[in-house]
């Protein structure tokens, strides 16, 4: 193994450690952060608490004109796991942890990569991108908004993404709907309005019937609406007609979708309209604006990825807040070790080889100054 990639594991080892589960949304300011301090002496740290676990430290040493952005946080672990998902496994070709591939194998090798150079590098930490109430990249935009002339000419965000360039992929959004029907005796004929859990199921009925038809739909090698009912509640019993119904459901639009519109479609789709309709979560697509705004934006990101020497890959299906720099002006990609794939699975593993090629060729872009 290389001398960077051998401190890439060793950062790896300990972040790993560090439980940054999401939920629960434990974390604070110290633990893993404390470790952050310690590993970026000569760099101008900043540690901002959002509350309810939404953590970030910016970390600038020099004058940058890229700021390099990577969430700590991992979704939980499962019993499916063959050992302690905070006790980092290296084979002869994988690192096995939990978070290892989504992403903190990137964040290990941006700390080794900062630690081996002293190239003007920008770094940002968060902890919330696991979560329905991400805070941390919203309030780091509040404090440090894009300005012609100033600030940071684009960010690069860490995902997995195969050591490829992604300047593209849907948006995503999360509704919460309520219906009300009447409780009743249910030997007798119903009416549509009667039933809240009927009311929903129709609903869902023309919601897929709705999905279905815009499979036609097509954008940079993306193709139709992706949807889910993630869940429904309501009801007493077998032989009750239900009072009431609740309904979470999910769907990510291409970048050419109206998010506003589908809003509205959807809202309408039952034969009986929810008495609570509510987006509970907004992530734009990528690149973010309307048709032209965001075809100049994936234009300027794929001239980046160009000078950085870093190959393009296709859109892919899942979000990233690389949208949320979009939206706010910034020329941003996404790009990060590991495969998608092995993202949230028992188990979970960086291949080492991918991790390698991802800090080689960051410390290419930090030591020559393109950072």
């Amino acid at each position: 193994m290389s001398r960077l990639l051998d401190a890439t594991l060793e950062h790896l080892r300990a972040l790993v450690a560090f439980d940054t589960r999401n939920p629960p949304r434990a974390i604070g300011s110290g633990g893993i952060f404390d470790y952050l301090r310690a590993q970026l002496p000569g760099f101008e740290v900043t540690v901002t608490d959002y509350g309810a676990g939404a953590v970030t430290l910016h970390a600038v040493r020099g004058q940058p004109r890229l700021l390099f952005n990577v969430h700590l946080d991992t979704v939980p672990d499962s019993p499916a796991w063959s050992a302690d998902p905070h006790v980092l496994r290296v084979t002869a070709e994988r690192a096995i942890g939990l978070g290892a591939c989504d992403i903190k194998g990137a964040a290990a090798a941006l700390l080794a990569v900062a630690q081996a150079t002293d190239g003007p590098l920008a770094l940002l930490f968060s902890t919330d991108e696991e979560a329905n109430d991400a805070r941390c990249v919203a309030g780091f935009l509040g404090a440090h908004p894009r300005a012609a002339g100033k600030g940071y000419e684009a960010v690069v965000v860490a995902e997995p993404t195969r050591g490829e360039a992604v300047l593209a992929h849907r948006g995503i959004q999360s509704v919460l709907m309520r219906f009300a029907g009447r409780a009743g005796h249910a030997s007798g004929e119903q009416k549509p309005s009667d039933s809240a859990l009927h009311q929903a199921m129709r609903w869902g009925a023309a919601a897929l019937d709705f999905v279905a038809a815009q499979a036609h739909e097509r954008f940079g090698g993306l193709t139709g609406l992706r949807f889910n009912i993630g869940r429904v509640e309501g009801g007493i019993k077998a032989n009750v007609i239900a009072p009431a119904a609740e309904l979470r459901f999910g769907f990510r639009p291409l970048p050419t979708m109206d998010p506003d519109q589908l809003l509205v479609r959807f809202r309408s789709l039952g034969e009986v309209p929810p008495v609570h309709f509510e987006e509970t979560f907004r992530g734009p697509s990528l690149p973010a604006g309307d048709t032209a705004t965001a075809e100049t934006r994936r234009l300027a990101a794929r001239d980046l990825a160009d000078e950085l020497a870093i190959p393009v890959g296709n859109a892919v299906d899942f979000w990233t807040e690389a949208a949320l720099f979009s939206a706010a002006g910034y020329t941003a990609l996404v790009y990060g070790p590991g495969d998608i794939a092995q993202a949230h699975s028992a188990d979970e593993w960086v291949a080492l080889d991918p991790l390698r090629q991802y800090a080689d060729n960051l410390y290419r872009i930090v030591s020559r100054g393109n950072a």
